[in-house]
């Protein structure tokens, strides 16, 4: 059986990466989503969560005011409900799944009112994901578990799918390795052209022009390299700031334009396979001075130890709580905004969550990410971030773009 993406010769004998998963892989999650179902005494499940759908079917599309729906019942017959207008769409991805089809919306008759027709009588306890709105729980219970329904038919919550989707399988691993490859490329390609901006001799670029070229060259190296591109929301690209501007966390490029002597930030990102994975560095455009070089360095010691800490049968608070107890330590306490990170997969920011929050306990094969940060209103942010891979006997970073201060300084 064969899970993992391949690589196939173009009419130039040139390997291209292939972004699309295998049918077998979907076969494999849907077959491990419907025993858990079982386990739990789901006849069906639903789901209408995007990257519930993509995981499940292999379905990638654009959400909108249109319901399309994911319907997996407990023989694992699995139903794909989408409006008319992306059937070809979900045929030409392959989409792992039995089509059924509404006209429109809100059409004279309810999306979810088509999927009852096509669901089996002995159904009778649903498992709904959380995520769902309100707006579409609401007319599903009407179409599902509504007066005409069968007796007894009813909606439950479950996160069955969101906890299935936190063990990457090997194929998504292949996946986020390659994205992990691209992200170091583009943090690469964004400090090649603040260099040669100084070789130059000319003006140095701005926030928003280095973001629009790391950007390029992700989706660049995709298309030059890659078959069946998958294409979602956030493709290749990320935040960059500089300055005062990197103290503000998910802060947006701007026109600010860097110079001598800021400490400036790359936080990168790409997605293959519809798979994501992140990687942050911050940098010094010239001299570091002493303030520099301790909040540089206080953030590298804190992600290492983040990184030692993130293993199997280690809760995400305790490992929080360890990675950030470097930074209070360090008397910087006050300048700690966020977690240590956060689960990595379908969504660049999905649970489990290394905070102190989560009792979650870290498992061979999830994704997470590493990003301890220091934020100086005023000064500068510092950041540095690894999406890392939980294995068999700890963790290991997927990029691997340098870290120490000696790398992140930029000689003027």
């Amino acid at each position: 059986m064969t899970t993992t993406p391949t690589t196939a010769p173009t009419d130039g004998g040139v390997d291209l990466f292939d972004q699309r998963l295998s049918s077998d892989f979907f076969d494999l999650v849907q077959d491990g989503v419907v025993e858990r179902m079982r386990e739990q005494g789901l006849d069906a499940l639903l789901t209408v969560d995007p990257e519930d759908v993509a995981y499940l079917t292999g379905f990638f599309h654009h959400p909108g005011e249109r319901p399309v729906a994911v319907w997996l019942d407990a023989h694992g017959r699995c139903l794909l409900l989408l409006p008319v207008l992306e059937r070809e769409h979900a045929e030409s991805q392959h989409a792992r799944a039995e089509l059924i089809e509404y006209a429109e919306f809100p059409g004279l008759e309810s999306p979810f009112a088509v999927l009852a027709r096509h669901v089996g009588p002995g159904v009778r306890r649903i498992g709904h994901t959380t995520s769902i709105s309100y707006e579409r729980l609401t007319a599903a219970t009407a179409a599902l578990a509504g007066a005409d329904a069968p007796a007894a038919r009813e909606l439950v919550p479950t996160d069955i799918v969101l906890s299935s989707r936190f063990l990457k399988h090997p194929g998504e691993i292949a996946l986020h390795q390659e994205a992990a490859r691209i992200t170091d490329a583009m943090l690469v390609a964004g400090l090649a052209l603040v260099t040669e901006a100084i070789d130059a001799g000319g003006e140095l670029p701005s926030e928003a022009e280095l973001a629009a070229h790391v950007g390029r060259v992700g989706t660049g190296i995709m298309y030059a390299e890659h078959r069946n591109v998958v294409v979602v929301s956030f493709l290749a690209g990320g935040l960059v700031y500089a300055g005062a501007n990197s103290s503000h966390p998910h802060g947006l490029p701007s026109s600010y334009r860097l110079r001598a002597g800021d400490t400036f930030m790359l936080s990168l990102g790409c997605a293959v396979g519809g798979r994501f994975v992140e990687g942050e560095r911050t940098f010094v455009l010239g001299e570091p001075t002493e303030r520099q070089e301790f909040l540089h360095e206080t953030i590298r010691r804190a992600q290492q130890v983040g990184q030692e800490v993130i293993r199997p049968g280690v809760e995400c608070r305790s490992a929080n709580e360890t990675c950030l107890s470097v930074i209070r330590e360090a008397g910087l306490g006050e300048y700690i905004l966020h977690r240590q990170g956060h689960g990595i997969g379908l969504g660049m920011h999905e649970p489990p969550w290394l905070e102190s929050g989560d009792a979650t306990v870290l498992r061979e094969g999830m994704v997470v990410s590493n990003e301890p940060g220091i934020y100086v209103p005023g000064h500068a942010g510092y950041r540095i971030s690894d999406s890392m891979l939980v294995t068999a006997d700890g963790s290991r970073p997927l990029t691997t773009f340098p870290r120490g201060l000696a790398d992140s300084v930029i000689p003027l």
